[in-house]
């Protein structure tokens, strides 16, 4: 374990790095915070950057793995229905207890007048994710790409998105782009990878791609859905 932190540790590098970079020049030329708020930022940074190295980590060495594992399990269990009920739940829990989502929960939360309360809308976000990722591993499961569910998804988040208030609009568009976290993301993937090997489709493996773009679908036309009808 400790030898994947350390291996882990030049990608957390290079991925914060630039982020404090930037606010740090931000600081000398432009900003000028006070001290006590500067170095309120590098501490956090340090913290965000432990946060994001046994996060990495805990994903290679423990979800990933399992992904893959139950996706290859379900179809031996030679039930359908099963393998779109663990596709459903494992997208909805997943959301639920992605920081990214949490984050944006809390943010609308604290805004006045903001047209879905902010535990709601981590709810709806999570039930978005859930019901298309199990969508497409229905049609992974019978062998069919996802081109057609893709195709069906974005076109009706076009149209509702002509048709739904400005606010709803803008909340779902960001409800969509936060479902891809360290969590969800790893997750949904390593189940479609798993599934798409075991089935050995023409495609191969690379058919479990595309699971991860039609869930985080799901909010946006939800909530997208949600406004046009109120």
């Amino acid at each position: 374990m400790l030898g994947l932190v350390r291996a882990k540790l030049p990608e957390v590098a290079q991925a914060i790095a630039p982020l404090m970079g930037a606010v740090c020049a931000l600081q000398v030329t432009i900003v000028h915070a006070p001290l006590e708020r500067f170095l309120q930022f590098l501490a956090g940074s340090v913290l965000a950057a432990a946060g994001m190295l046994f996060v990495f980590a805990g994903v290679e060495q423990g979800i990933l793995p399992m992904g893959r594992y139950i996706g290859a399990e379900l179809p031996r269990r030679r039930a359908v229905w099963l393998i779109v009920a663990v596709a459903a739940a494992l997208g909805f829990v997943t959301t639920v207890a992605e920081p990214d989502v949490i984050v944006l929960g809390a943010q609308v939360a604290s805004m006045d007048g903001s047209p879905v309360h902010g535990q709601a809308l981590v709810y709806l976000i999570a039930a978005g994710v859930g019901m298309f990722a199990a969508a497409a591993l229905w049609h992974i499961a019978h062998g069919r790409t996802l081109t057609l569910p893709l195709a069906v998804a974005f076109s009706l988040m076009v149209l509702l998105s002509m048709v739904a208030p400005p606010a709803f609009l803008a909340l779902a568009y960001d409800a969509g782009s936060v479902t891809t976290g360290v969590l969800s993301g790893p997750a949904l993937l390593a189940l479609g990878v798993g599934l798409s090997a075991v089935l050995a489709r023409s495609s191969g493996v690379l058919g479990g791609f595309g699971l991860l773009g039609l869930a985080s679908t799901g909010p946006v036309i939800l909530l997208l859905l949600i406004g046009w009808l109120q």
